[in-house]
């Protein structure tokens, strides 16, 4: 059983939940296009992170954005 695991930043909206089907969609035909992987026994999870709970260089990614513009 393929399990994939996207983190991805949650950010102005995005990913909606439109973005979300599709990328759910997108992977599970990769892995079986790819590696032929049955489509029924596929996961994919998505974590949405907020930039607040990551950080770069010892700042937070919230941070560093807004020191940035």
């Amino acid at each position: 059983m393929p399990f994939v695991n996207i983190r991805i930043t949650k950010e102005n909206g995005e990913p909606t939940t439109e973005q979300k089907q599709e990328l759910i969609a997108g992977v599970t035909d990769l892995l079986a296009k790819v590696l032929n992987k049955n489509k029924a026994s596929t996961v994919v999870i998505i974590d949405e992170i907020d930039t607040d709970n990551y950080g770069l260089g010892g700042k937070s990614i919230t941070q560093a954005r807004k020191e940035k513009s």
